[in-house]
């Protein structure tokens, strides 16, 4: 019976007045369950309905409603950038463990909870680093190219290459681990560094041990790989971990155990191994870090001491830093010495507002000296670092050291032995591949930040928005000097506005016709600012020595150089390599008829360059003729072909790439953007050395 008097009740209340209120009163004995509820039910009902009604004349007042769309993801997730937001903004209120926003999102928040409760003081401390791949952002061939880096020569203990390990191997298979994972949505990548790393001896047990506690907090097993690195002062371990847990699900991993639950799991891993640190190695620790150029522990106890900008130095005195007061005031009487602590009264020192930032800067560029040295080991040369900008002079030199100075996110760098005589520090832009630039190959480093020459030629000889490379070679003729050609003048231009078409700068009318904006100087400035990131171009002139070059068939970097005359040769290091290369290639010339002495003077070749170049595409196709079994057919200036691009092939006069019809092949100049469409049908247009490429089979789609 009660069920039908709850409804009819119900009923009732829907004719009830919205006006009004009911007060609450207390039961009488005699009042049913039933009414109880009916009473309960209307007032709930009226308190909906003042709401409503209430909303309503909010939104009829303000006439302003927020309606979100929804999101989109670009870049970075969009519940990532609330999470990480909403994290920034909560770690500001000192709130306790697992009441960040986001906390108990992910595997491992329980977990994260209750580690790090067994370590104290005098616990070991390791460092980890993590990183959170998403695989389709990265790019197909990022995991590649991590793996192959992290067992790259000479990170073995004894200097051997790294070797991948696993669970269960210690030989892990790389390539199936990437196949494996090809189609994951996102990839881990740790690298766990222990500050006794060397103490602890054996890394392969020491990294497992520690993903299987990972496991254990996780609640799923792991599909892993790991490769330990001995090459520098700390021995650390690159772990690759793939985004899927044991059922094939995407792995979602708390952040509260990325960010602080694995460190404190690797620390007591650690502590269990080597016991704790004794009291003679924590001061031995802290007193190296008394005349560092870097940011150290001592300056993180200073920066919590201080009060208003001020180290008072009776609170250093305090029962808890007594151990430390010794080495507190040894720091801050070394930075006052390089200039970021003063003591403005006895008893009291202030701290700069930059000195973090300063020591931070100053102990990148110490690990940079230190890379550099290493690089150039015996020789003596001045030491810079490529900053680009506009009044910044491009760098011509070899690559004498590589390698990356992150290797947690594959930035790259180059130490690059200048003819200028200096050594050059050049951080790549992201994404480059440290390959393509082989050890003893030369290279041009320049700025992206300022115009470029070639745009402002392009815009000069612009009539009404429309460039010729007819007029434009009219006037290079006028110009001409034995060194420097007209016509690869213009191709060098052509090159330039196949790059611009690319990113929708100009237009193409015709073959020789383009359409230019007024203001091309500076769109061609920004293009280059987006394309390189760092603003840093690195460009690969030849991947030869210098040495290999002298006697080589094909047009050389070195036969450029002697058709300018050898100018901007330093008078030591890679500048005076070069003018000894420059006369052994001279030589050679002679004996292969390519260049005749007279006097002291040697006399080149007309079309030195073309027919080298010639001679070297000949020797090379004959090669490929007999692997094949295909035709190679020659391609004349200005001729447009078609075919599938098969590879490309290092020579001395550059890369090329070979594209067949089934019948005949071709060799053309190779440029990066084609890389990629490997095994597709192309077209290319032959301009001189330069190429432009389209793709076939797909409509309004092209690639130069």
């Amino acid at each position: 019976m009660a069920g039908p008097k709850v409804r009819l009740h119900m009923g009732l209340a829907r004719h009830a007045p919205v006006s009004g209120t009911v007060p609450r009163q207390a039961p009488t004995p005699c009042e049913s369950w039933e009414d109880r509820v009916h009473d309960t039910l209307h007032r709930d009902w009226l308190g909906w309905r003042r709401a409503v009604s209430r909303s309503r004349q909010l939104d009829s007042d303000n006439r302003f409603r927020i309606r979100p769309g929804a999101p989109r993801q670009r870049g970075d997730a969009f519940v990532a950038q609330v999470l990480r937001q909403a994290g920034r903004a909560a770690n500001t209120t000192g709130g306790r463990r697992g009441k960040v926003p986001g906390s108990r999102l992910g595997r491992g928040h329980v977990a994260a909870r209750f580690t790090g409760q067994s370590l104290s003081a005098r616990s070991r401390r390791v460092t980890v680093k993590v990183r959170l791949v998403y695989l389709k952002q990265a790019g197909a061939r990022s995991t590649v190219t991590h793996l192959r880096y992290i067992e790259r020569e000479g990170v073995g203990r004894d200097g051997e290459p790294g070797q991948g390990y696993g669970p269960t191997t210690d030989e892990a298979d790389l390539a199936s681990f990437e196949e494996r994972g090809r189609e994951d949505r996102h990839q881990f990548r740790f690298i766990v560094s222990p500050e006794d790393g060397a103490e602890l001896g054996d890394l392969r047990t020491y990294t497992r041990h520690l993903v299987s506690r990972m496991e254990a907090d996780l609640g799923t097993r792991l599909d892993w790989v790991a490769v330990d690195h001995w090459d520098t002062d700390n021995p650390h371990t690159h772990v690759v971990l793939r985004g899927k847990n044991d059922m094939g699900h995407d792995l979602v991993i708390s952040q509260a155990y990325l960010t602080r639950a694995m460190r404190e799991r690797a620390a007591e891993l650690a502590t269990e191994w080597l016991g704790p640190r004794t009291e003679q190695e924590i001061r031995q620790s802290l007193e190296r870090e008394v005349q560092q150029e870097r940011w150290t522990r001592l300056d993180r106890t200073l920066q919590r001491e201080a009060v208003d900008g001020l180290v008072r130095v009776e609170r250093l005195a305090e029962p808890r830093l007594r151990r430390e007061r010794e080495l507190l005031i040894g720091r801050l009487q070394h930075l006052r010495s390089l200039g970021l602590a003063s003591a403005p009264q006895p008893g009291m020192w202030a701290v700069h507002a930059d000195a973090e930032q300063t020591l931070r800067a100053m102990g990148e560029r110490g690990d940079i000296i230190r890379t550099m040295q290493r690089a150039i080991g015996s020789a003596r040369r001045e030491l810079s670092v490529f900053e680009a900008g506009d009044e910044v002079r491009p760098i011509m030199g070899r690559v004498i050291g590589k390698g990356l100075a992150d290797e947690l996110y594959d930035q790259g760098y180059l130490i690059v032995d200048g003819t200028d005589g200096k050594a050059h520090y050049v951080a790549l832009p992201p994404k480059t591949e440290l390959e393509q630039y082989p050890m003893g190959a030369v290279v041009e480093v320049r700025g992206a930040a300022g115009v470029r020459a070639a745009d402002r030629t392009i815009a000069a000889l612009a009539i009404d928005g429309i460039y010729r490379t007819q007029h434009h070679r009219s006037v290079a003729e006028g110009e001409a000097t034995p060194t420097r050609d007209p016509r690869e003048v213009v191709l060098t231009h052509v090159r330039r506005l196949e790059a611009l078409r690319r990113a929708g700068i100009v237009e193409r009318l015709a073959e020789d016709v383009w359409r230019v904006p007024a203001d091309l100087a500076d769109q061609g400035r920004l293009y280059d600012a987006r394309r390189l990131g760092g603003g840093v171009a690195v460009e690969l002139r030849s991947h030869l020595s210098i040495e290999r070059q002298t006697r080589a068939i094909g047009a050389t970097w070195l036969d450029r150089q002697l058709i300018r005359g050898g100018k901007d040769l330093g008078a030591s290091g890679f500048g005076a390599d070069v003018r000894e290369a420059l006369q052994q290639r001279a030589e050679f010339l002679i004996e292969q008829g390519f260049a005749e002495r007279c006097g002291t003077r040697v006399t080149l070749a007309r079309n030195l360059l073309a027919t080298l170049r010639k001679l070297e595409l000949a020797r090379a196709a004959k090669t490929i003729a007999a692997e094949t079994g295909l035709v190679y057919r020659s391609v004349a200036d200005g001729e447009r072909l078609s075919g599938t691009y098969r590879r490309s092939v290092h020579l001395a006069s550059g890369r090329f790439a070979m594209i067949d019809d089934g019948m005949r092949f071709s060799l053309v100049p190779w440029k990066p953007v084609i890389e990629q469409r490997l095994g597709q049908q192309i077209v290319a247009t032959v301009s001189g050395d330069a190429v432009s490429w389209q793709i076939r089979r797909q409509r309004g789609l092209s690639l130069q």
